[in-house]
């Protein structure tokens, strides 16, 4: 008997889904037969149990495709994903407000988006590590070749959170060690980017003579071979780069933030940084093909990826078991279980405060949309995928700073 449930779709693609014990909704369903019976995708379309409703795709979605990649899929926050990293330090060494713990987080990481959400001047350590990335010299080849793309003030949002669902966390495993964990992608260079190559995959689409319908123009690809096939993979690679290395930078600032409260504490060696929205070239059954993980994290054999639940839930620290199927991927979260707008719609600010109990956070309405019964439960999705990955910790967050 297998783990997941085969959906075999009208257009003849298939999909393999890991939803058994939560719920699939009738949307996410229709997008998910609309993706997999596109005549490019390669063997079929995995799913992840955190599955809903998404821009063309769903996110959870694991695309595999032959010669062409779908840019609304890869999605506008192009390498957004995790990192975490384990300290010396205990609950023990914890005080019992953690709000100036919270306060100092806020002080050295921007939050939000906008010019707020910006370094007034960026860190010397963050100056140095873009300057020997290489990425300002990468962009600029990327501009030159496409002049409408917006220039932004990338060098200042590096070491940036964001907004929306992006976090920075202090958690203390089951042996009541802290982690610190922190979610955020690209920033706003990674969404005029990907907002850009999704138009222009659709203007694209519409001078394409083909002999098959595509259901969405949000399903918009390009051709490999095409210069703007190349152009987008640019960008796209850009974009991972520079969301990895702004995590490392934010971590780097955390980890400063937390020094001004504590006395001298290590490093453990068990630290992650991974991308769960993102498209790469891999190898699966029999052939090279274009992977895009559209709410999801690679789970190669002993891989360790990151599992975040919401606000308030637990989250885990996990081993990948290299399930060919899930093209060796699992979920990169609990999933939405409702739109930001339901969320905000049905919850109360005092709701917000019972579900957060014991977490120095946000507890004010500015962050409704992201109580924890806005997401599905974390413990089924977990279950759910008992054959894609091990737990190795999990985690309880007792500081979640907010953008």
């Amino acid at each position: 008997m297998s783990d997941f449930e085969v959906i075999e779709t009208s257009a003849g693609g298939r999909i393999k889904a890991w939803v058994k014990g939560v719920p699939l909704e009738a949307q996410a369903r229709t997008q998910l037969e609309n993706v997999a019976g596109l005549p490019f995708i390669h063997s079929h379309l995995a799913v992840m149990p955190d599955v809903h409703y998404g821009r063309g795709a769903t996110v959870g979605s694991v695309i595999p495709t032959r010669g062409a990649i779908i840019p609304a899929a890869v999605g506008v926050d192009i390498g957004c994903g995790m990192m975490a990293i384990r300290t010396s330090l205990t609950a023990k060494d914890l005080p019992d407000s953690l709000s100036a713990i919270r306060s100092e987080i806020e002080r050295k990481v921007p939050v939000g988006n906008g010019r707020g959400g910006n370094h007034k001047e960026a860190p010397a350590r963050a100056a140095t590590a873009l300057k020997a990335s290489g990425l300002a010299d990468r962009l600029d080849v990327i501009l030159k070749k496409h002049r409408r793309i917006q220039r932004t003030a990338f060098a200042k949002q590096l070491g940036t959170l964001g907004g929306g669902n992006h976090f920075i966390e202090l958690c203390l495993d089951e042996a009541d060690r802290v982690w610190v964990m922190l979610h955020s992608g690209s920033r706003g260079t990674g969404n005029i980017l990907g907002t850009y190559f999704i138009q222009e995959a659709r203007e694209a689409l519409e001078k394409r003579v083909l002999s098959y319908h595509v259901p969405d123009k949000d399903l918009a690809f390009f051709v490999e071979g095409e210069a703007l096939f190349d152009d987008y993979t640019e960008a796209v690679s850009w974009a991972q780069d520079y969301a990895r290395l702004n995590r490392e930078v934010m971590m780097d600032r955390v980890l400063f933030s937390l020094r001004e409260h504590f006395p001298a504490f290590a490093l453990e060696k068990e630290a992650v940084n991974c991308h769960h929205n993102y498209v790469e070239r891999e190898h699966h059954f029999g052939a090279d093909v274009w992977v895009t993980r559209k709410g999801a994290v690679r789970a190669g054999k002993d891989e360790l990826g990151i599992i975040p639940g919401s606000m308030g839930a637990k989250s885990f620290i996990v081993r990948g078991k290299g399930h060919a199927d899930s093209f060796c991927s699992c979920s990169h979260g609990a999933g939405r279980a409702m739109s930001r707008g339901e969320a905000k719609r049905r919850f109360s600010v005092e709701d917000h405060l019972a579900a957060t109990e014991g977490v120095e956070c946000r507890k004010d309405k500015g962050v409704i949309d992201e109580t924890p019964m806005a997401y599905k439960d974390i413990d089924s999705v977990m279950a759910a995928q008992t054959d894609l990955v091990e737990v190795v910790h999990t985690l309880k967050q007792v500081v979640c700073v907010k953008g």
